[in-house]
C-alpha cells in the first residue's frame, strides 16, 4: 500500500465509524402511545432519518422533517418509508430554503401531548440550516452574521454562542416548541469537547450564556454586524437556561464523536504494523498555527527513531480555524496541509493528510488534501508560490493544481477534522 492509500484508507475508516446506518437504531427507543415527530438538521440529517425509518416498526406513526445540507441526501432510497420530509438549504451561510424548512419543523411540533414522542436529530452544521431569526431580524441579517463569524477566525464555540442569541429554535428553543411531549436528541458531535449545548448551536439544549457574552464575542473577533443585530443582543434573553422547567423531559445523547472515529484509525494503524500516538481529539487554534506545531512535532518523532523502527502515525481531531486574510478559495483543512509542507520544506519520510469528516472543508465541496516531500517541488514546477498561495488563503487553488486534493463528496456524517501525518525512519 502507497503512503497515499494508506493515509486515505485511514481517514475512510474514521468516516465509516460514524455513519448514521451503523449508529442510530441502537439508540432508539419502543415507539409510544401516541404520535412520534422526527425533526432535526445538519450535514447527517438525512441519513439519519433515512436510519430511522429503516429501523422503526412499520404500524408505529411516524412523520415529521428535518433539513440537510444542498447534495447530502444519500443517494439509496431503497429502505425508505417517506414518513419523514427531507428538505435541502444552503450552508455555510443560510438561505430562504432554510428559514421555510424551520418553520414547517415548528408546524410538526404543534399540538403534541405526553403521549407522543418526538426525536430530535441533530449534526454539524445544523446552526446554518435551522434558521428562525429573532424578532426584529431579516434574513439578510443572519446572513451578515454568519459571514462575519466564518470569516473572523473565531472557535466554533463562540461562533455558536452568538447564533443562538440571535434565534427562536436554537439554545432549547426547539424542544421547547416540543413541550409537553418527551424529546429523545440523538446527536453526533463535531465539535471539541463534544458539549451538547455547542452541537448545532444546541436546539435541545439549555445554556447559561446571555446576550452580553454574544456582544462581547463580537467585540473581541472584531466582526462587524448590522445595528440591528447588536439592538437584538441588548433585548430580553431567549435562550433557555438549563434548569427551565420545558428541558425536563429532555435526553439528550451523542451517538458519534470524534474520539470514536480517531480510535478506529488508529486500530487499523496498527494493523499495518504502525506506532499510534493520537494528539487528542479537540483540537482547536488557527490552522496555519497548528500546523507548525504539528511538523515540529513530526521532526522531532522522527529524529528520535532508529534505522529499521517501525513507522509513527500522528493522529488528531477538533475543529482548527482560519483567519480570512486573502482573497482565495481556502478551508481549515487544505490550510493547514499547505502550511505544514511548508513547515517540513520538504523533509524526507513525512507524509500527512487533512480532511474534513463531513467531506467539505471551507470554501470547497473538497474534504481536504494530501502531502509528501515532493509537494513543494512539484507545485514550483509549475510556478506556483506556496508561501503567497497560503498568504492569500488560496490553499484549496494550490492542491488542485498538483492532484493532491481529497475528494469524497458528501461522506453523510460530520464528526470534525482528521488530520494524520505518517512518519517514517531515516
Amino acid at each position: 500500500m502507497t503512503h497515499e492509500a494508506l493515509l486515505r484508507a485511514l481517514f475512510d475508516r474514521a468516516v465509516e465509524r460514524a455513519l448514521p446506518r451503523h449508529l442510530l437504531a441502537g439508540h432508539l427507543p419502543a415507539p409510544p402511545k401516541g404520535r412520534t415527530v422526527v425533526v432535526g438538521a445538519g450535514k447527517a440529517a438525512a441519513a439519519m432519518a433515512f436510519a430511522v425509518e429503516e429501523a422503526w416498526p412499520v404500524a408505529a406513526p411516524l412523520s415529521g422533517l428535518v433539513v440537510t445540507r444542498n447534495g447530502h441526501i444519500p443517494k439509496s432510497t431503497a429502505s425508505r418509508r417517506g414518513a419523514i420530509v427531507i428538505a435541502e438549504a444552503r450552508h455555510p451561510v443560510p438561505d430562504a430554503t432554510g428559514v421555510a424548512a424551520t418553520a414547517q419543523m415548528l408546524g410538526h411540533l404543534q399540538g403534541l401531548t405526553e403521549d407522543d414522542l418526538v426525536i430530535a436529530l441533530i449534526s454539524g452544521g445544523a446552526s446554518a440550516l435551522m434558521v428562525a431569526p429573532v424578532e426584529g431580524l431579516t434574513l439578510a441579517d443572519k446572513q451578515a452574521v454568519n459571514a462575519g463569524l466564518l470569516a473572523s477566525g473565531a472557535p466554533i464555540s463562540q461562533m455558536n454562542v452568538v447564533r443562538k442569541h440571535l434565534s427562536r429554535v436554537k439554545g432549547g428553543q426547539l424542544a421547547a416548541a416540543a413541550w409537553s411531549a418527551p424529546v429523545l436528541s440523538l446527536i453526533i458531535s463535531d465539535v471539541p469537547g463534544d458539549d451538547p449545548a455547542l452541537i448545532g448551536s444546541g436546539p435541545t439544549v439549555g445554556d447559561d450564556s446571555t446576550p452580553a457574552d454574544a456582544l462581547a464575542i463580537l467585540d473581541r473577533w472584531k466582526i462587524a454586524v448590522p445595528a440591528q443585530v447588536r439592538s437584538a443582543l441588548a433585548g430580553p434573553r431567549r435562550v433557555l437556561a438549563p434548569t427551565d422547567a420545558r428541558l425536563s423531559r429532555v435526553t439528550n445523547r451523542i451517538i458519534a464523536a470524534p474520539a470514536q472515529s480517531l480510535d478506529a484509525a488508529a486500530e487499523l494503524a496498527r494493523v499495518q504494523g504502525l506506532e499510534v500516538r493520537q494528539l487528542g481529539d479537540a483540537l482547536e487554534g488557527e490552522a496555519r498555527d497548528v500546523a507548525r506545531d504539528h511538523a515540529a512535532l513530526a521532526r522531532k518523532a522522527q529524529s528520535a527513531l532508529k534505522p529499521g523502527a517501525r513507522p509513527v502515525i500522528l493522529l488528531s481531531g477538533g475543529e482548527l480555524t482560519v483567519t480570512r486574510r486573502g482573497d482565495g478559495i481556502g478551508g481549515p483543512n487544505a490550510e493547514y496541509s499547505l502550511a505544514l509542507a511548508l513547515a517540513l520544506d520538504e523533509a524526507p519520510g513525512i507524509h500527512a493528510l487533512a480532511a474534513d469528516t463531513d467531506g467539505v472543508d471551507g470554501a470547497a465541496e473538497v474534504a481536504g488534501a494530501l502531502i509528501t516531500p515532493q509537494t513543494l517541488a512539484k507545485a514550483r514546477a509549475q510556478g506556483r508560490d506556496p508561501l503567497a498561495m497560503l498568504q492569500r488563503n488560496d490553499a484549496h487553488s494550490f492542491f488542485v493544481g498538483i492532484g493532491q486534493q481529497v475528494i469524497t463528496g458528501p461522506t453523510l456524517t460530520n464528526v470534525n477534522d482528521f488530520r494524520t501525518i505518517l512518519i517514517e525512519p531515516l
